[in-house]
């Protein structure tokens, strides 16, 4: 696995790299994203939808308490999805994110349904770096 470093100054340096990671992705893609809370993942996932749907404009709530928002367009599939309250992967499994294999698959708090993931995941791994200021992001493939 190759790893990849990135320093986001802010949040439109975060949907910069947004946009080139959806740029990267194809049907069937799972990018997973992990983090303590505050680190970014919602930032970077509305990032990436809104790339990936071609709208900047784009409203992309939370799925915190939907579980998995759906979206179409652009000839794409994307399914956006929050675990943070699931207690495993037969709760995940359940959602249906692992049944559309032309969806590309957005997943915050990934490590709640851990091993449920296809081979060739993308996990971005985000952290505040000390001194509070912007975000780090490790890509991981």
């Amino acid at each position: 696995m190759a790893s990849e470093f990135l320093d986001l100054d802010d949040d439109s340096a975060t949907a910069a790299f947004g946009q080139r990671l959806a740029a990267q992705l194809r049907p069937g893609d799972f990018v997973l994203l992990e983090g303590d809370l505050g680190a970014g993942k919602t930032t970077l996932a509305r990032a990436l939808v809104r790339a990936l749907m071609d709208d900047p404009a784009l409203e992309v709530p939370s799925p915190s308490f939907a579980l998995v928002q759906p979206y179409s367009g652009a000839g794409r599939q994307v399914l956006h999805a929050d675990f943070y309250r699931l207690s495993g992967r037969d709760e995940a499994e359940d959602l249906g994110v692992f049944d559309d294999a032309d969806a590309i698959v957005i997943v915050e708090w990934p490590e709640r349904a851990a091993g449920a993931y296809p081979p060739g995941a993308i996990t971005v791994r985000l952290s505040i770096p000390k001194g509070g200021k912007g975000r780090r992001a490790e890509i991981v493939r």
